[in-house]
């Protein structure tokens, strides 16, 4: 039975993530760092429903490496590693600290290239093994009020077309699913004038929900995506 590690598991992206794989029949290992709730809630339904299947939850502040060697030494099997962590400050360039500008590389690049190089001999115990990170829009087109953001996820893309190649011939693939704006809880604030404003804007008309984004990530833990890696899929309606 294979394995994956969802890194965000409570976030909205995250949570469909792992009930996809789930169905697919893979056992998930649930990252958390602060919602420990929730993904404790999500692992008990998801036992139940798949008996046959295992769910864990690990913690691990994404912005203290320190703690990556004991995460890495309660992970038995990895066979697919999907970030879907992480956040953004929304502000003026011009007035983002040194210390906000560390914590976006941390969490959204030097944190996920740590694990993908400690965990690069579970992935590639099986010659099939699937590195996905869950990138951004604004990593292929940019965004006033996110500058640093925008840049670490367009550095995950580098990040992905370079380790890509590396690795191929372990059997590791390594991809990008770039969304639009996503009907999530982090986009749940907006004033009704901005979702409809934002709405205009997007050629379908609407957001993506989490599943859309999960049913990508699905395909390319599948066999039939054992020939794409290196690769941006954009999911973003049109957006961009």
């Amino acid at each position: 039975m294979k394995t994956a590690v969802v890194m965000g598991a409570s976030g909205g992206i995250g949570e469909a993530i792992v009930r996809s794989l789930a169905k697919e029949g893979y056992s998930v290992v649930c990252h958390y760092h602060s919602n420990q709730k929730k993904v404790l809630n999500l692992v008990e339904e998801l036992a139940v429903t798949y008996p046959q299947q295992d769910f864990f939850m690990v913690p691990l502040d994404m912005l203290a490496e320190e703690e990556i060697p004991n995460f890495i030494s309660q992970l038995f099997q990895a066979d697919a590693l999907v970030f879907a962590s992480g956040f953004s400050y929304y502000k003026l360039f011009s007035e983002m600290t040194s210390i906000q500008m560390n914590n976006l590389w941390q969490i959204h690049l030097k944190t996920p290239m740590l694990l993908c190089q400690q965990l690069l001999g579970k992935l590639s115990k099986n010659h099939q093994g699937r590195i996905i990170f869950i990138g951004s829009v604004y990593g292929q087109m940019g965004s006033s009020m996110e500058a640093v953001y925008s840049c670490v996820k367009g550095g995950q893309e580098a990040f992905c077309k370079s380790y890509a190649k590396e690795i191929a011939s372990l059997g590791v693939t390594v991809n990008v699913v770039a969304p639009g704006a996503v009907n999530t809880a982090m986009n749940a604030n907006w004033a009704p004038n901005e979702r409809r404003e934002l709405e205009e804007e997007i050629p379908v008309g609407r957001l993506a929900d989490a599943e859309e984004i999960a049913s990508v990530v699905k395909f390319l833990v599948s066999s039939l995506a054992s020939y794409v890696t290196g690769t941006t899929f954009a999911v973003n309606g049109g957006w961009y």
